[in-house]
Formats: structure tokens, C-alpha cells, sequence
């Protein structure tokens, strides 16, 4: 019973990344072919500073 509650909320989990990562891809008008690793990582970190100055974290 734990193993199958672990699973789903892993799988919510990643269905939210990729839904975010979807979302942000598609809002900024970024193309995928331009999205290396480091690109990625570097507008992650864009990403998380703005949060990081946002009062608990929302916009």
C-alpha cells in the first residue's frame, strides 16, 4: 500500500514538471531546438532567483 501511494505521488510529481517546464517553454515563445542542458539550468536558475525575492514564493 505504501510502495503504490510513493508511486503516484511520484508520478504527480513528474507530470508537474513536465506540465511547468511545458508551460514555461510555451509562455516565453523559447524554441526547443535553442534549450541545450545549460541553457535549461541557466534559466532555471532566472527562474528560482524571481521566486526566491517573491514574498512565499508566488507571484
Amino acid at each position: 500500500m505504501k510502495d503504490k501511494v510513493n508511486l503516484r505521488i511520484k508520478a504527480e510529481k513528474s507530470k508537474i514538471e513536465q506540465n511547468l517546464g511545458k508551460q514555461i517553454i510555451k509562455t516565453a515563445n523559447l524554441d526547443y531546438t535553442d534549450l541545450s542542458n545549460q541553457k535549461i539550468k541557466d534559466l532555471a536558475q532566472k527562474i528560482a532567483t524571481i521566486l526566491n525575492h517573491e514574498p512565499n514564493n508566488q507571484l
